[in-house]
């Protein structure tokens, strides 16, 4: 495929604000579609972006002849649904993370991607960014030698919409539309980073329970785990905690010493070795979904590889729903 042209499902903040200008910005890629359930949303972002044509109803998205690719940016409860239709059409497609809301739906996106042949990506963006490729430099020169332990720490306050009554509240802490609660919404991009850095994850157990009342999905998560490689590691999320016990941060922990960095704060990477205390600051893209969407797009046109699949995203559902404890 020379040329791509996109047709998005879904055109909500995530796209406005983190990936949508990202598929204009590449040779060779275009936007030529975007549904919404609402037509006023859906007409609105065809507009303020040139798009030339707008849906209310997928099927006539996917079905449209002039779109050969589609990105599938709807909460995690119909991304198997979309992505399914799709790659049924035979129409490759690029899913935000989650993949899916359950491990369960992961496995059948893999099976119908296969069945296909169409590629399904996923939007893990972080293992493209600069701040993140310097993490993983450091950890693979072996600058804080072998890694012997990982620590998770998150900790935020509830967000004003937490407080919404029952009917209201927003769909990251519904778990049929989310897959839980806030964990299952950020723990993802950690989870998977973590994986790239040190393989699957193989075993995981964790503790969830609701502590602040605003909603009835969990909001405290305590975890451990066990990489492929016999490293093992541990978690704590929490989403209603003081602002005074707020933390971004993970913690690698090596024989001859450790990083730390934040996941979505982006805070200098501090770096401990014999030599003392040294941080690195390290600028992302205006756009965050740019470097990994640039890689799709030349996976698509056979110009390089993308390893964000359907297939190295599935054990990251697999270590949510152990830790939640769905199975």
């Amino acid at each position: 495929m020379k040329n791509i042209k996109w047709g998005f499902i879904g055109c909500g903040e995530v796209v406005e604000k983190k990936s949508g200008p990202a598929f204009s910005e590449v040779d060779g890629s275009s936007v030529v579609a975007v549904m919404s359930r609402s037509e006023r949303r859906a007409r609105s972002y065809a507009e303020q972006h040139g798009i030339p044509k707008w849906y209310t109803d997928a099927q006539e998205l996917i079905d449209d002849a002039d779109v050969n690719a589609v990105y599938v940016a709807t909460p995690p409860s119909s991304h198997a649904t979309f992505a399914i239709m799709a790659m049924k059409a035979g129409k490759p497609v690029y899913v935000e993370k989650p993949l899916a809301s359950s491990y369960e739906d992961c496995a059948r996106i893999n099976r119908v991607s296969e069945q296909t042949g169409m590629p399904c990506f996923v939007a893990y963006y972080r293992r493209r960014l600069p701040y993140f490729e310097k993490v993983r430099e450091i950890v693979e020169r072996g600058v804080i030698g072998k890694v012997v332990n990982v620590q998770v720490r998150f900790s935020v306050p509830p967000r004003e919409e937490d407080y919404a009554p029952e009917g209201e509240q927003p769909w990251r802490v519904l778990p049929d539309i989310a897959g839980g609660g806030y964990f299952y919404d950020m723990a993802p991009h950690q989870l998977d980073y973590l994986q790239q850095l040190f393989g699957v994850i193989v075993e995981a157990r964790g503790i969830s329970s609701n502590r602040g009342g605003l909603y009835k999905a969990e909001d405290t998560v305590n975890a451990c785990f066990e990489f492929e490689n016999g490293l093992s590691g541990s978690g704590s999320w929490c989403f209603v905690g003081h602002e005074s016990a707020r933390e971004d941060r993970i913690h690698l922990m090596g024989d001859r010493g450790s990083v730390s960095f934040s996941v979505f704060d982006y805070l200098p990477i501090r770096l401990n070795t014999s030599r003392g205390e040294e941080s690195f600051a390290v600028p992302n893209p205006p756009y965050v979904q740019a470097p990994l969407i640039k890689n799709v797009i030349e996976h698509l046109q056979g110009i390089s590889l993308c390893d964000s699949t359907c297939e190295s995203a599935t054990p990251v559902n697999w270590a949510l729903d152990r830790i939640l404890g769905k199975f």
